[in-house]
Formats: structure tokens, sequence, C-alpha cells
């Protein structure tokens, strides 16, 4: 028994021995510095963004349903989008007009108040991010602006422009998180058509204003990876960008502003990337043009061409450094169909869809197939996107 205890004893002994040997043996851990790098991390959101949806009454008054004066079905007006909206994580579009419901009234130009059905239109064609803040928002009073939010707020649908309390400008993030990337808006316009904001509320809407635009964009820059300005800017009718817009554009890339959607014009206008001073890319749309409206000029007949602005975010992370980027910007032309003395509604097309024979009966005369590609080629160049091109992207 005492043989056996000395066995034991000896075996524990080396087996003691052998293991601190070992242990002594092996290599320290490394720094933390000195840890093989994780390798980048990426990640997408796609945003597409329409321009003016400016509802005319005769816009709402063909999209009337018989027998009930107070429902309206525009879900026909965006079916031909839809499908390339369903390629979004973000759809824009610029609600150009209130919709305040029929307590104040359904009436078209030159003062505006909209069924609220028209919302549901654009709910159905999938998008999902409102800009509220144009020349029209007052139109109908600030019980007009409430009654918007209301809707909008009842839906659960993002919208901005137009603020319920100065509380909620002054400390809401205007954020929306997909796939990881935060993405955050922010909308102004230049004017309200002389109507004024409430005395006791001029934090109601956003209206162009650089000491202002700086600091709302310095409050929301940390706050989030890639961040949008909408702006109701611009001369009407006119293809090109003015001074004041390429100067208000350049100070914006100063506060580093990622992305540009401007609309009011009611045609289209150019793209333009512009080098940021503290590094990086501000792509500027300066006009989308009118998605849907009645919009009459004897200066153009383009006020029946839009475009869908594509955009593809790609963010990068590599072990702590983050880089947001634009990887591809371009433009879908569309075309605002409509049709003289029928019932028919008005109806928004791609422009790869749009066929001769449908310019043939447009309302607008002398329509062709050939000038409207031609627009479109004139004002975006090679940032047009074909539909096949469309579909490649959105395969991948």
């Amino acid at each position: 028994m005492n043989l056996s205890r000395k066995l034991l004893g000896a075996l524990l002994f080396i087996f003691f021995i052998n293991c601190t040997y070992t242990k002594s043996e092996m290599p320290p851990d490394p720094p933390e510095t000195e840890k093989q790098a994780e390798g980048p991390k990426t990640s997408y959101i796609t945003i597409i963004a329409a321009g003016d949806n400016l509802i005319h009454d005769i816009i709402y008054n063909r999209a009337r349903l018989t027998g009930n004066e107070e429902r309206f079905n525009f879900y026909p007006s965006y079916a031909p989008i839809k499908s390339i909206l369903a390629k979004a994580d973000l759809a824009f579009v610029n609600q150009e007009t209130v919709l305040g419901g029929k307590e104040f009234r359904y009436t078209g130009y030159p003062v505006f108040n909209t069924p609220q059905d028209a919302g549901l239109g654009l709910i159905n064609a999938g998008f999902n991010v409102i800009n509220q803040a144009s020349n029209h928002t007052m139109d109908r009073g600030e019980g007009a602006v409430y009654a918007t939010m209301d809707f909008w707020e009842s839906l659960g649908i993002f919208y901005m422009g137009i603020f319920r309390n100065e509380e909620i400008r002054n400390t809401e993030k205007r954020i929306i998180e997909k796939n990881g990337i935060k993405t955050g808006f922010l909308a102004y316009t230049f004017s309200l058509n002389g109507f004024p904001l409430p005395r006791d509320k001029p934090w109601l809407v956003g209206l162009i204003d650089k000491e202002v635009m700086r600091r709302e964009i310095n409050a929301l820059r940390p706050h989030c990876d890639f961040l949008v300005v909408s702006l109701h800017w611009g001369n009407e009718f006119r293809h090109t960008a003015s001074n004041e817009q390429k100067e208000l554009a350049r100070y914006l890339a100063g506060l580093q502003v990622d992305l540009i959607l401007g609309h009011h014009p009611h045609v289209t206008g150019p793209m333009e990337v512009i080098q940021r001073p503290m590094g990086g890319e501000l792509v500027v749309y300066y006009s989308l043009g009118d998605l849907l409206s009645h919009t009459q000029s004897s200066l153009t007949p383009d006020t029946i061409t839009g475009a869908l602005a594509y955009v593809r975010v790609k963010k990068t992370v590599t072990n702590n450094e983050t880089s947001c980027i634009v990887e591809t910007a371009g433009v879908i032309p569309t075309v605002c169909h409509y049709v003289y003395g029928r019932r028919d509604p008005f109806v928004v097309y791609p422009l790869w869809d749009y066929t001769n024979e449908l310019a043939s009966i447009h309302y607008k005369p002398k329509m062709s197939l050939a000038y409207l590609n031609n627009v479109a080629r004139e004002v975006f160049g090679s940032r047009v996107i074909t539909k096949e091109q469309f579909d490649e992207i959105t395969s991948r």
C-alpha cells in the first residue's frame, strides 16, 4: 500500500512538471493591436426617388370612384412603376400637395388640397419616404398640414419637411435603418407661395435657410451613415440648374451631405457629382421633374417627363473604420400619360415601357417616343438606365 502511494505521488509530480513546462513553452497572447485584422464587411441599400406628385383636380376627378363622391382609386396611376419601386429599400417621393382630407375641401391649382386616397396610392405603389416641404405646403393653412401629418402617422409612414411641434423638430432624428445602414433625411423648400407660417409656429415647415440647414445637418450628420437632403428649389420649366442651386449644392457639400434630391421645376434637370472639401462625394439631382401632374406650360411640352433617381449605396466596415459611398447613380426616365376628354386615369410609365401608340393619343400634341427619348438623353446623358441595365443591377 505504501508503495502504491509513493508511485502515485511520483506520477502526479511528473505530470505537474510536464504541464508547467508545456505552458511555459507556449507563446504569449498577441497584443490587441497585433491581432489579425478582420476582413471588410459590406452592406447595401437602394434608394429610388421620384419628383413632384402634383395632384390637379382633373387627376383626382378621373380617379373618383363611380357612385361614391368621397373615394378615389389612384392605384392604376402608379401600377406601371410598382415593380421598379419593389427593388428599393427606400422609395422617396415629393408629395407636392397637402392631404388634408375632405374637411378642407378638395381643390386643385392654384391652391391645392388632395384626397388622402392619393396617399394610399403612393403606399400601394411602394413609396415609403414622403416629403411634404413644398411651395404648396401652406395652401390650406396649418390645419391641413396637421391633418396631413395625422394621415401619414396613422399608417406608420415616414415623412419629412413638416413638424408637429418645435421639440420634435429640434430633437427627433429623422433616420431610417435598413441593412445596417442608417440613412438620415432633411427637407427644405424655397417658398410657401406667399402664405405665411403661423406666428407661433415658425418651425412648422422646413424652409431653405443656410444657417438653419447648417445647424440641423450638423446635429444629424454624426448619427447616420448616409445623409439625404430633399430640396424644393429651382426655376420652373428650365432643364438647367441655376447659379443659386449650384452655390447651395456646394455649400451642402461642405457640410458632408451625401445626396440631394431636387424637385419643383416640373421638368427634369441635370445630375452632378461634387467632390466634397473633406473627402467623398455629393450626388445632386437638380430636378426629378413631375411624377404625376397636369402641369401646363406654353414654354415646354416636357412637363410630362420625369425621372426616378436610382442610387445604390455601399457601406464598408473594416475594423473600426466605416465608409459609405454611392456605388451607382443613374435615372430611369418616366412619362405621365393622359388623354383628352375621357375618364381614363393619369398613368406614370417608365419610358422603356412607353410606346408610339400611347404617345400618339397623348393629350399633348406631337408627342413621339423619339422626342421623349431625346429629352432624357439631353438632360441625363449616359446616366440614363435602360431596362436591361436595371435588370442586371438589381439581380446582383
